[in-house]
């Protein structure tokens, strides 16, 4: 089979308080009805770091008031979408060393991904439940590295029902 690729592009905060990591609940995508990392695509003309904060702040209602960049990562996996066979996605890491405000319910508004939020321990989390975005930065907490070669996922499976959706189990 020839592979179609779709390329997406994501600036994410990491998150943790009390060793459980600030996870959203995602709403479409090839993440859809897993645990996912608070972020998204820049605006037209905005920095990585304009992103994450505007991104951070509409999906968690948390303001970044200090992080540090971590790196990037690039994921390839399998995702049926529009004539794509396959998602090759690109994210750049920052760790949120701080943060101000309330966990609130993110606004829903064309374009918005994110259901609320979890706090979800590394224990929690797995391919079953969570983007693989989750699972490398549990790995970031573990041992402050990040793969510098792609994160290849040769068969993925993207949750479509919401019965199956993980949080439904914890909320």
């Amino acid at each position: 089979m020839n592979k179609s690729w779709h390329r997406a592009f994501g600036v994410y905060g990491l998150y943790r308080k009390d060793h459980k990591l600030l996870v959203i609940k995602k709403s479409r995508g090839p993440y859809k009805n897993r645990y996912d990392l608070p972020g998204g695509s820049p605006e037209k003309g905005g920095s990585h770091s304009e992103t994450l904060n505007r991104e951070f702040t509409e999906e968690t209602g948390l303001e970044v008031l200090g992080k540090t960049l971590i790196g990037m990562v690039d994921f390839q996996l399998p995702w049926v979408w529009r004539e794509y066979s396959h998602v090759h996605h690109t994210a750049v890491f920052y760790q949120v060393n701080k943060a101000d405000g309330e966990i609130e319910e993110p606004d829903q508004f064309d374009g918005q991904d994110s259901l609320g939020t979890y706090w979800l321990t590394e224990n929690e989390a797995n391919e079953d439940n969570a983007s693989p975005l989750v699972i490398e930065a549990f790995k970031w907490f573990a041992l402050a590295t990040i793969s510098t070669e792609p994160v290849i996922y040769e068969k993925w499976r993207v949750v479509e029902k919401t019965e199956e959706a993980p949080w439904n189990q914890n909320d």
